[in-house]
């Protein structure tokens, strides 16, 4: 037995869920998952689905292809099928913070973290060891405003070669093209510190340090052209207080950073997560 994830969506309208388990139990499925949700407002309904069932690839193709010839044409369905027992393959890009890479690093290799990770990329050689320490390819690709272009030739071509599904900013510290961002579509994830828009620069934490705030956070989300404006997938927050220094605020924020970025990874890697009109719908 294996399992197939389904997602979907379409505009709402009477008889889909019956339609779509119909179409299962007619090849054998059992569905042993399945959540919905329909925003009123936008008239549009979302589905992810869990089907075991006997499956060798000639089956996975045929219902691909008959979903598509039966409701995709009727119900004017966008969706996407995944064999669960096939792990996507995340590129990571870092720069020279480690504390996120080695939450990846640790979760993935213990099997909490259900991908591959076929090699880490990065703009210093700094982290290096990092990723010699668990066997994992590593290249250094330098990035200046001149060879920014060439650089990320060589990174499509890696990514390319080594079938690359998505891509994690595990705090990359260089802004992602339209070139990259066309070939991976709500398919590469970043982290930062919630301060954003209030907070920009280079040191944010030191200026909500100034400010005095009460609350610090972290956001996860998929990359666009807009710089960190792109459909939010998880957040968190913490308390801190007068009696926390600047230290205090980095250590924080980066705790939240390396927790909000793994249950992104996990949610993405788990088929849980859909992008629409630049939000997520992220199911249980």
């Amino acid at each position: 037995m294996r399992k197939l994830i389904l997602l979907m969506n379409c505009p709402d309208q009477k008889g889909i869920i019956a339609s779509v388990t119909n179409f299962f139990h007619k090849r054998g499925g059992n569905i042993v998952y399945i959540d919905q949700y329909v925003d009123r407002i936008q008239n549009a309904f979302f589905m992810r689905i869990e089907v075991e069932a006997v499956l060798d690839q000639d089956d996975y193709e045929e219902i691909n292809s008959n979903f598509q010839n039966e409701l995709g044409v009727k119900f004017h369905v966008k969706y996407d099928f995944y064999l669960a027992d096939i792990l996507p393959k995340m590129g990571v890009y870092v720069s020279k913070y480690d504390h996120c890479l080695y939450d990846i690093l640790a979760q993935q290799s213990s099997g909490k973290l259900r991908c591959e990770i076929p090699f880490i990329i990065s703009n210093h050689n700094d982290l290096e060891h990092i990723a010699n320490q668990f066997n994992i390819p590593f290249y250094h690709i330098p990035v200046s405003r001149e060879t920014k272009e060439e650089a990320e030739e060589k990174q499509l071509v890696l990514l390319k070669k080594y079938g690359v599904n998505f891509i994690v900013l595990a705090r990359y510290m260089q802004i992602v093209s339209k070139k990259v961002i066309d070939v991976f579509p709500s398919k590469i994830i970043n982290i930062h510190h919630s301060f954003l828009p209030a907070f920009p620069g280079a040191k944010p934490y030191h200026s909500a340090f100034e400010r005095g705030v009460k609350i610090i956070g972290a956001t996860s989300h998929y990359v666009t052209e807009e710089l960190d404006a792109g459909p939010i997938i998880e957040q968190d927050t913490i308390r801190v207080s007068h009696g926390h220094d600047v230290n205090d605020f980095i250590l924080k924020g980066q705790d939240l950073e390396r927790i909000v970025l793994l249950r992104a990874l996990k949610l993405h890697c788990e088929r849980k997560i859909m992008s629409y009109n630049n939000k997520t719908i992220v199911f249980n």
